[in-house]
């Protein structure tokens, strides 16, 4: 029988980057919890939000709830030794877990990544209710590392510069006067100046330092913790969750995975397979790889009880 303990960050980040298919670690972390069989740890799972938690629980349920109703899992794995069946034991363990110390949340959710070739077959083995798919962004290097838009700042700074400045082998004429019309317009209407940067990558920019624009599919389980939530989704939820029989889960092999990858500007093209990520890869993730990693001299960090 396995058993969940709240423990530091770091004992976490060094299972999940050591046993994770993708050592990138969410940023708004509640729980780092370390799955226990004995004195040994032997997974690991962390809980808290997206990047829009209000947005993401009044949109998958509806706009009476709050934050503190739910927790979704945003990292979780178990080292490869443990039997195949594990997983599904470590989210029982889990759900009692979040019962026992965080008795207000109403739900867990989480997302499989589809774009990851990742159908969610665990939560499916563990009952979780199933909402549905939406397409989601990511880009591939050129040496294949999985990068997601929120990680792009830098690279959209650099876009900009590229299509900017004259001296620039991508600069564009009608760009740069585009940008100086903005700011001509917020000096007049005494409003902030335009960001130097763009907010989606350029096809030109892309090509240029060899990224891939790709989209995938995201796919959405929820598992509601006591009676109360069970009623909520039932009768007074926005979308419409269901659970098991035949055809209800996306599969491999039922055509619920597929990416497109972008040609031009609004204009994707389907792809016959999974992308190939290389996720040994760091260079673009590297400043949030290394955030949780333990650092010369760092001791474990005090953990949250409740």
């Amino acid at each position: 029988m396995y058993q969940v303990k709240e423990v530091s960050r770091f004992k976490v980040t060094e299972l999940v980057q050591a046993n994770h298919y993708s050592p990138v670690m969410p940023k708004l972390t509640k729980h780092w919890l370390g799955v226990f069989k004995g004195e040994d740890m032997v997974g690991a799972v962390t809980l808290g939000w997206g990047t829009r938690p209000l947005h993401t629980i009044q949109k998958i349920v509806n706009e009476d709830m709050k934050t503190e109703h739910y927790l979704e899992i945003g990292k979780m794995c178990m080292i490869d030794e443990e039997p195949r069946n594990s997983e599904s034991q470590m989210i029982s363990q889990l759900k009692k877990w979040i019962k026992k110390n965080r008795p207000n949340v109403l739900f867990l959710y989480t997302l499989a990544d589809g774009i990851m070739g990742k159908c969610g077959y665990v939560y499916q083995a563990s009952n979780f209710q199933y909402g549905g798919d939406y397409w989601t962004d990511s880009y591939i290097s050129a040496k294949g590392e999985k990068i997601h838009p929120r990680s792009t700042r830098i690279l959209c700074e650099d876009n900009w510069r590229w299509h900017y400045n004259e001296d620039s082998i991508g600069f564009r004429q009608d760009f740069k006067d585009n940008h100086l019309r903005k700011i001509k317009e917020a000096k007049l209407n005494n409003t902030k100046l335009p960001k130097e940067r763009v907010f989606w990558l350029t096809p030109e920019f892309m090509q240029h330092i060899g990224l891939r624009k790709i989209k995938g599919k995201m796919f959405r389980y929820i598992h509601p913790l006591n009676k109360k939530a069970k009623k909520i989704l039932k009768s007074n939820s926005k979308i419409v969750w269901k659970v098991g029989g035949v055809g209800v889960y996306p599969k491999d092999n039922n055509g619920a995975l597929v990416w497109k990858e972008m040609v031009g500007r609004k204009k994707y093209k389907l792809l016959d397979g999974i992308p190939s990520w290389n996720l040994q890869t760091v260079e673009y993730n590297k400043r949030n790889v290394n955030a949780h990693k333990r650092q010369k001299g760092e001791t474990n960090v005090k953990v949250e009880t409740h």
